[in-house]
């Protein structure tokens, strides 16, 4: 089976009320926790690489990881470039293979926004590639998106109408209350549901998207400070709070934090208590444990997408 768009799964998830579940990777182990928790699952699969992990791990690498886990499971998954800010960068995943770009002009003034989201549409269309763009601002840090608490901006519901309906593009990320990172809120999350309400009620059938999801499991927390150094005080969005917006219209829900934290917390355990431990194998592969438990606690008990392939 080839990799998959975003389109189909949308389609399902809009309608059956859940979401779909996109999942930042970096490395072989990362790819295998998540494929083999939604293998488990029966459950359709998005798995999307950062700026970051260009980077680190060379994008053609990552894709012949991905392809490999399509030919070994013949699961429905999507190849997607998390937080593209260029044509430049969309237009070479295109061209490598990804199945689902997302251009991010959210820091841009509107208009030119509107401009590069649209000739990214229009490029990544003709070859049958769908597009996620971002309109608004989300707090916190993510490899290279780094926004601070008071430039952040909620979604303004109108604007998304003009802004959809102007660009072409197939989904869109919008700001409510989410966050990237192991971010500190101000007081308790809360979302803007009277606004994803508002906005999916102007955009019927159109699938939107939430970054900055993780809910920072404290049982991972805990776990890194326990073995290692300190991981800052913070704050995710509550679990039930996401099941509530898939219920929206919200039909992507990205988590990448809690990867992190979980791979993290098992290897430093490992380390620690088995300091003369030094085969990559042993402790890697307590990481890809822990991240497909991880991932299978979300698929079935947030985002509600087991069992629908």
């Amino acid at each position: 089976m080839p990799l998959v768009t975003t389109k189909e799964m949308f389609e399902k998830a809009y309608k059956g009320g859940y979401a779909v579940g996109a999942f930042n990777v970096n490395n072989m182990e990362i790819i295998q926790g998540i494929v083999d928790a939604a293998k488990e699952t029966n459950a359709p699969l998005i798995l999307q690489v950062s700026a970051g992990a260009r980077k680190y791990a060379n994008p053609i690498y990552l894709r012949k990881l991905v392809e490999a886990a399509v030919e070994d499971t013949g699961l429905d998954i999507a190849l997607h470039l998390d937080h593209g800010d260029s044509f430049e960068i969309c237009k070479q995943c295109i061209d490598d293979g990804f199945t689902s770009v997302m251009i991010d002009g959210s820091a841009l003034p509107y208009e030119e926004n509107v401009a590069l989201t649209k000739k990214v549409v229009e490029y990544a269309h003709e070859r049958g590639v769908v597009v996620e763009a971002e309109l608004g601002k989300l707090a916190g840090v993510e490899d290279e998106v780094k926004v601070d608490a008071k430039d952040a901006t909620y979604t303004d519901p109108d604007q998304a109408v003009d802004f959809v309906k102007r660009t072409g593009v197939d989904s869109l990320a919008i700001a409510i209350g989410t966050s990237h990172g192991a971010y500190k809120f101000s007081g308790e999350p809360q979302l803007d549901y009277e606004r994803l309400e508002k906005i999916t009620n102007l955009l019927p059938d159109f699938p939107l998207v939430l970054h900055g999801a993780s809910t920072v499991i404290p049982e991972f927390v805990e776990m890194c400070n326990k073995y290692g150094g300190d991981i800052p005080g913070a704050q995710g969005v509550p679990e039930p709070m996401l099941k509530k917006a898939a219920s929206f219209g919200v039909c992507k829900i990205n988590i990448d934090t809690d990867l992190r934290l979980a791979m993290t917390g098992a290897i430093r355990k490992l380390l620690v208590e088995r300091p003369a431990e030094f085969d990559p194998r042993k402790y890697l592969g307590e990481g890809r444990t822990a991240i497909k438990d991880m991932v299978k606690h979300k698929i079935v008990n947030v985002l509600g997408c087991d069992g629908k392939l």
